[in-house]
C-alpha cells in the first residue's frame, strides 16, 4: 500500500519549511528510517526520514520550493500502485516552481525596479511566452539570441508568428552587441541609453539584484510579522560588573575541575532570578490573550552559518547555574552542528541575546513574539560613578530591555531592570558557587 511522506510541522510556529535537498531519487529503494531529504525551516536544518520501506514512486517537489506543512511531498510504495491519489493539489510533478505569471503585452517585464525610467528590453531571462512559437518564428529568435516575446501572437489559437516577433523587437530600443550579451547573462537596464540615438551600450546596464535566499525571507518575514503586531519599546541600563568580573576571574583561576561558567552563564542566571521576582515578564501574547507562564524557557540568541536560531532552556527556576551553564553549553554545540531537535528551539518564554562579545555597548533587540520581552546584554565598559563622595571608575555591563508596550508598561519594565541590575550586582552571593 502506498504511503505518503509530509512535509512535518517543525514547531507551533512553523507553518512552511523549503525542501534543501532530495537525497533520494524516484525509483530508489528506501527503508524505514532513512533520509530521504533535507528541509529547512527559519530555525534550522533537518533531516526528512521515510516512514516505511519501498520504492520512492513519486516527488511533489523540486529542491529549493517552499511546502506548507502537512503537504505530501513524495510517495513510498511498490511499482505500479496509485500515486495520483496523494498529488498536492492535483498538480503535475514535473510543474515549474510556483511564480507570478507571465501578463500579456507589448512590453517586455524587467526583471527588478530600475533605477531610471527607460523602456523596457526583452532578454533571454524575461518570462515564458504566453503562447506557442511558430518554428519560422523560433528560428528568428535563435539566430539573433532573442527570447521569445511575452505577448499572445497573431496567428492561430494566439500563436506567435516571425512577424510579431519582428514587430515586437522592432519596437524596443536599439541595442549594442555587448550590452545585448550582458542582457542575456542577467543584466538590467538602469538608465536611459546614453550612446547615438538613445542606444543602450554596456554602460548603461548593472547586474541584477540577487534575490534573498528563502530562509533570509522567511526569517525576514517573521521580523517583519514581530514589529507589525506589537508596540516595542527599549530601555537601556547598566548594572556594575565589578561581582560578574571577579567571580569570572576566580573560576578560571580554579584551573581543572573549575565550573564551566562565563560572563553570559552569569547573566542568564541572574535573568532567571529576576523573572521570579518580576513573572509579568516571563509571558506571551496570542490572541489577544496573555498567557502567565509559571514556567521559566530561557531562549537565547545563537549564531550560525545558517543564521540566528534561538534554542530553549526549559526549567530554568529549577537549574543551578553550573546545570545551566551545561544546558547553554550543549544547545550550543548543536545548533553550531546543525544537529539540534526542532523541540529545543520552540516554547521560549523569554529571550537573552549577547552582542556584547562584539563589543556593542547599546542595541535594540527585536522581540521574539509571542514573546513580551527580551533582554539585550552589550559591552562591559568603564564607567564614572559617585560613591561616598567619590568620582571613581567602575565597570559597567549595559543592558537593553524590549517589551511590547501592549503588555508591559514603561514602569514594569524599568523595575525589571532594577531588579536585574541587584541580581547582576550580587552574582557572587546568589551564584551559589564556592570557589
Amino acid at each position: 500500500m502506498a504511503i505518503p511522506v509530509e512535509m512535518p510541522k517543525l514547531g507551533n510556529t512553523v507553518e512552511e519549511a523549503i525542501l534543501v535537498r532530495w537525497k533520494k531519487a524516484k525509483g530508489e529503494r528506501v527503508t524505514s528510517g532513512e533520509i530521504i531529504a533535507e528541509i529547512e525551516t527559519d530555525k534550522a536544518t533537518f533531516d526528512l526520514p521515510a516512514p516505511a520501506s519501498g520504492t520512492i514512486l513519486e516527488l511533489f517537489f523540486k529542491e529549493g520550493e517552499l511546502v506548507p506543512v502537512y503537504t505530501n511531498v513524495c510517495v513510498i510504495g511498490e511499482p505500479g500502485e496509485a500515486v495520483e491519489p496523494f498529488r498536492p493539489g492535483g498538480a503535475a510533478a514535473d510543474a515549474p516552481p510556483r511564480s507570478e505569471p507571465a501578463q500579456d503585452g507589448a512590453t517586455a517585464p524587467s526583471a527588478a525596479p530600475q533605477k531610471a525610467a527607460g523602456p523596457a528590453v526583452p532578454s533571454a531571462s524575461s518570462s515564458g511566452p504566453a503562447a506557442p512559437v511558430s518554428p519560422r518564428a523560433r528560428r528568428y529568435l535563435q539566430e539573433r539570441g532573442l527570447a521569445a516575446p511575452p505577448i499572445s501572437g497573431s496567428g492561430a489559437g494566439g500563436r506567435i508568428l516571425e512577424q510579431d516577433v519582428r514587430d515586437y523587437y522592432a519596437a524596443g530600443p536599439k541595442l549594442s552587441a555587448l550590452a545585448r550579451k550582458q542582457l542575456q547573462e542577467g543584466y538590467q537596464i538602469a538608465g536611459p541609453g546614453s550612446g547615438g540615438g538613445g542606444r543602450i551600450l554596456a554602460r548603461d546596464l548593472e547586474p541584477a539584484g540577487a534575490e534573498m535566499p528563502k530562509i533570509r525571507q522567511i526569517i525576514a518575514r517573521r521580523m517583519r510579522e514581530s514589529l507589525a503586531s506589537s508596540a516595542q519599546y527599549t530601555l537601556h541600563s547598566s548594572a556594575d560588573a565589578t561581582g560578574l568580573l571577579a567571580l569570572r576571574a576566580r573560576i578560571k583561576a580554579a584551573g581543572p575541575g573549575a565550573p564551566e561558567v562565563n560572563i553570559n552563564d552569569l547573566v542568564m542566571f541572574c535573568t532567571v532570578q529576576a523573572l521570579l521576582e518580576m513573572p509579568a515578564l516571563n509571558a506571551e501574547l496570542i490572541d489577544g490573550k496573555v498567557y502567565r507562564r509559571a514556567e521559566i524557557n530561557l531562549g537565547f540568541a545563537c549564531d550560525t552559518d545558517r543564521g540566528l536560531l534561538v534554542p530553549v532552556v526549559r526549567g530554568c527556576e529549577k537549574l543551578t547555574v553550573v546545570e545551566l551553564a551545561a544546558r547553554v553549553r550543549e544547545l550550543t554545540r548543536q545548533a553550531l552542528a546543525g544537529s539540534i531537535s526542532p523541540d529545543d528551539l520552540t516554547g521560549g518564554t523569554f529571550t537573552v541575546t549577547n552582542l556584547g562579545s562584539l563589543g556593542i555597548e547599546s542595541f535594540t533587540p527585536i522581540l521574539n513574539t509571542p514573546q513580551v520581552a527580551i533582554l539585550g546584554v552589550d559591552a562591559i565598559q568603564p564607567k564614572l560613578v559617585r560613591k561616598d563622595s567619590r568620582v571613581e571608575i567602575a565597570d559597567y555591563i549595559g543592558l537593553s530591555l524590549t517589551c511590547d508596550h501592549q503588555v508591559i508598561d514603561g514602569a514594569p519594565g524599568a523595575r525589571f531592570l532594577k531588579v536585574l541590575r541587584e541580581k547582576i550586582e550580587q552574582v557572587e552571593s546568589i551564584a551559589g558557587l564556592n570557589i
